[in-house]
């Protein structure tokens, strides 16, 4: 309620007081104000004075109606309970008849002296919408400072604030702050926050309405009893992201409901295109796995050999290290008993850690079946993303080039067995946060950005330590999600750098300092968090130097041109021929999409990004194809350029053919950038390269004829057709014997025993690690599907080193044929068992059986035991 209400109209000042319990301070910060007002009445004119009492429990409005008493001017407006700061300021406001309102603390921590100073300032500029009190201008004079902790986290807060909702502005929170009346009058009324948050509200609308608004230095001292605490700065943000989503909602339960309802409809409005966008690529991603998702239980991948198999086992044994509070890094539940470096593999702990809870819920195939269709649809959005950021503002068109980088011919080989190489979100992230490093230097038009976006630079000056923060700790989140494919981004993000840095050296020049400051930062965040881990992958327990993969791993230059087997027009006989395997087909782009490329090159070659996307694409092309590169239909061979990485550290176990996978996006690029001007050349952002090499304005911004346009749409769809992915084939996964599944192997196996599959899992067979993660890692096993040291020098190779007596049973497995088995078999059989530390041999159904049992017979010289489906063979304890 308000006491004595105003009966005129306009008066020329307002001053709004909230009050809160301030018995003992508000009537001199009445007095005050009055006599400040009163001692110029030429200058102030008809004021009033608005004290709102906010549902004290103390005098406070007895104190403000006493001082009304006394003047009239002063008015009193009451709240029956508590409601916040935001609440009472919002009373005063829309109470207020003044031309001017000023706001003002009940403390009065700013003089009423610096109101002089304010009015000044919105006196000399009719179009100003508001003049506030300052604390951090370099001129505001701290009279009296707060203990240095609360001073510290007060500029913590205010910078926090600044930096989330309403940048530009130092000082939210002072409390002392003039206004344009009815431009106050109409912010105040759109507010929704009740607490400490309604400052920055305020600013925010007058922001968005276009009111100027000006700090101004002030005197300020700290009060005694200030009920302003450092944790109020939390608060205004936890305030301003419940704005963000009730954003509209009245008072009540009913109304703020409503107004989720309406903020959510508004973000959906504002968002469409990338809802729809996402929407797009989630679905084709479960199309893709549909076949998976149809059967979980039985269900395996049909080109995913035992990659599947390993993939489920690693979700699983992180889980279950999680679980039991064991080293994430390491574990002995495969290759018993030397162990499995887990971190020398790659087990996506950045993925398998968080999803803990699904994988001891739902299982691991659960797991394995999330990862791949929710990470390529994930893969896609933040390509689209960055393509909408940096090239283009057209949706369709980053969407396009996004597909084309996301469910490019590679990604979807690697898509059946490979989920690092197909989870590749983090990376156009990474790439976008570089970027940003280079921004200032785009001052003069050669932003990478448009005026929306622009605001993170302010001045020209780089917020390089905030980016370098953000950047390191994306490259360590990506470290735990797959390193071979940072390191291939990396390359690429080079190739690409240096090429644009050919063509645009006044860019490169004002970029460079920027950039190696915030990489510099970047590293100083990445490496410490990473150091452990790395020195485990590098130096711990299982660790090895490097993976060869031979000479011949690069691809073929046909591989370009051929589609790949899982594309809508392949044939996998063609593409089998011309990759290492099924997971492997790193290029296979096509002849259409290559000429396709190549003539959107031409075209817009007068675009130094895409000289440089050029420049990337056919770099990486010639480095995948590897250390010799053979010339089609001849003998011809000469060294390719792989040669003078091949050996160097990192490089040395990357497998060479993988490089091409740089061309997916780069392609993609390529394509939206086409795109884009054939629909509508304004949508291509101005700061991707609208410029010439000459920095001249480019002219083929002028809109294409609609004839051309359609011509041009459709080259483009009968380039990209051809290499549609097709639904990934599925077969039909061998059931978990009995022995397993019913847990009877604890009969035969102490603790510190391992159970001996027949033969033992390797990289062509490892059941075995399903028997595991199915059954929650019950018993361990000798071997397995890893990567892991190999001899003295600790070479990295696939799977355990063989031993004579798996070795020999691997061959039975495969050539059907019973070796002759003598004493020498049989004591080497013993010492192999032993080294394992066998409790017991299970041979499972399987081809070629009979030998294998032939040969376990003759080993033992007993037969085995048929039970829970498999035939065992107790093993003596060990001495």
């Amino acid at each position: 309620m308000r006491v004595a209400p105003h009966t005129g109209g306009l008066v020329d000042l307002t001053v709004v007081v909230p009050a809160y319990n301030e018995e003992r301070r508000l009537r001199p910060t009445l007095d005050a104000i009055r006599d400040h007002l009163r001692a110029d009445p030429d200058r102030w004119g008809e004021w009033e004075l608005i004290v709102v009492d906010d549902g004290s429990t103390d005098r406070t409005a007895e104190v403000a109606a006493e001082a009304a008493a006394d003047e009239p001017r002063i008015q009193l407006v009451r709240s029956v309970r508590n409601r916040g700061k935001g609440h009472a300021l919002r009373q005063g406001v829309l109470a207020s008849y003044g031309r001017r309102v000023l706001v003002t603390d009940a403390d009065l921590a700013t003089p009423i002296g610096e109101l002089d100073r304010l009015d000044e300032l919105l006196a000399a500029d009719d179009d100003a919408g508001a003049a506030i009190g300052s604390r951090a201008h370099p001129d505001a004079r701290i009279e009296v400072r707060q203990l240095a902790v609360r001073e510290w986290l007060g500029r913590l807060g205010n910078r926090l604030i600044q930096r989330v909702a309403v940048d530009g502005i130092s000082d939210t929170q002072c409390g002392f702050k003039l206004f344009d009346g009815e431009r106050a009058r109409a912010a105040f009324a759109d507010s929704r926050l009740d607490g400490w948050g309604i400052d920055v509200e305020i600013l925010r609308f007058f922001r968005r309405s276009g009111w100027p608004v000006t700090e101004v230095p002030v005197r300020w001292s700290h009060q005694p009893g200030s009920k302003v605490r450092p944790l109020d700065y939390g608060r205004v943000l936890l305030e301003l992201a419940r704005l963000r989503v009730a954003r509209g909602g009245a008072s009540g339960d009913g109304g703020e409901q409503g107004g989720v309802r309406g903020a959510v409809r508004r973000w959906g409005r504002r968002h469409r295109a990338d809802l729809a966008v996402a929407g797009v690529f989630v679905l084709a991603s479960f199309f893709l796995y549909k076949g998976l998702w149809a059967d979980l239980d039985r269900g395996y991948l049909a080109d995913a050999g035992s990659d599947q198999n390993q993939w489920e086992w690693f979700f699983a044994v992180t889980a279950d290290n999680v679980t039991h509070l064991r080293n994430p890094l390491f574990t002995t539940i495969q290759n018993f008993p030397d162990g499995v470096n887990l971190m020398a593999n790659t087990v996506m702990l950045g993925l398998s850690v968080p999803l803990t809870p699904v994988t001891l819920a739902f299982g691991p195939v659960v797991t394995w079946a999330l990862v791949l269709t929710l990470g390529l649809a994930a893969t896609a959005f933040t390509w689209y993303r960055l393509f909408a950021r940096r090239l283009t503002s057209d949706p369709r068109a980053a969407a396009l080039g996004a597909a084309l980088a996301a469910f490019g011919p590679p990604m979807i080989s690697h898509a059946n067995a490979h989920p690092n190489f197909l989870v590749l979100f983090m990376i156009p992230v990474i790439i976008d946060r570089a970027l940003r490093l280079c921004e200032p230097a785009a001052k003069n038009g050669t932003s990478e950005k448009n005026g929306k976006d622009g605001k993170d630079a302010r001045d020209g000056k780089p917020r390089t330590v905030r980016d370098g923060v953000l950047l390191g700790l994306f490259a360590t989140y990506q470290i735990f999600l797959g390193e071979e494919p940072l390191l291939l981004a990396v390359m690429g993000t080079l190739l690409f750098a240096l090429s644009y840095a050919v063509v645009r050296r006044d860019v490169a020049r004002a970029a460079l300092g920027p950039l190696l400051r915030g990489v510099g930062v970047a590293l100083l965040v990445c490496l410490p968090l990473v150091a452990f881990p790395l020195y485990w992958q590098f130096l711990g327990p299982q660790s090895y130097h490097s993976v060869l993969h031979g000479d011949s791993a690069g691809n073929s230059p046909l591989s370009f041109l051929e589609f790949s087997g899982r594309a809508l027009l392949g044939d996998e006989a063609t593409a089998d021929a011309l990759a290492m395997n099924r997971t492997e087909q790193n290029a296979f782009y096509g002849w259409p999409l290559i000429s396709l490329a190549l003539g959107i090159v031409v075209w817009l070659w007068r675009l130094a990004v895409v000289r440089a996307l050029a420049f990337t694409a056919v770099a990486a092309a010639l480095l995948s194809l590897g250390q010799r590169i053979r010339i089609p239909y001849t003998d011809v061979v000469f060294p390719g350029p792989w040669r003078a990485l091949a050996h160097q550290p990192l490089f040395e176990s990357v497998i060479e053919s993988r490089v091409a996978m740089i061309c997916a996006p780069a392609l993609g690029a390529l394509v939206a950038l086409a795109v884009a001007h054939l629909v509508d050349a304004r949508s291509v952002r101005a700061a991707s390269a609208v410029r010439d090499a000459e920095g001249s304005p480019a002219g083929w911004r002028e809109r294409v004829p609609r004839r051309h346009r359609l011509i041009g749409l459709g080259v483009v769809a009968v380039a990209l057709l051809p290499i549609v992915p097709t639904p990934l084939p599925v077969r039909e996964r061998p059931e978990v014997p009995r022995f397993f599944t019913e847990k009877m192997y604890r009969a035969y196996v102490t603790e510190g025993e391992s159970v001996v599959p027949v033969p033992l899992p390797d990289p062509g067979s490892a059941e075995a690690l399903h028997w595991q993660s199915s059954t929650r890692f019950g018993f361990s096993v000798p071997g397995g599907y890893f990567n892991g040291p190999w001899g003295e020098n600790r070479m990295g190779i696939y799977g355990a080193p063989a031993r004579y007596t798996s070795s020999m049973l691997r061959d039975v497995r495969y050539s059907g044929q019973a070796p002759v088995i003598d004493d020498r078999w049989r004591a080497q059989a013993r010492f192999d068992l032993d080294f394992w530390k066998g409790g017991v041999v299970v041979l499972v159904p399987q081809p070629n059986d009979a030998a294998l049992y032939e040969t376990l017979e003759k080993l033992f010289q007993r037969p085995g035991k048929r039970t829970g489906g498999v035939w065992i063979w107790d093993l003596p304890p060990r001495r």
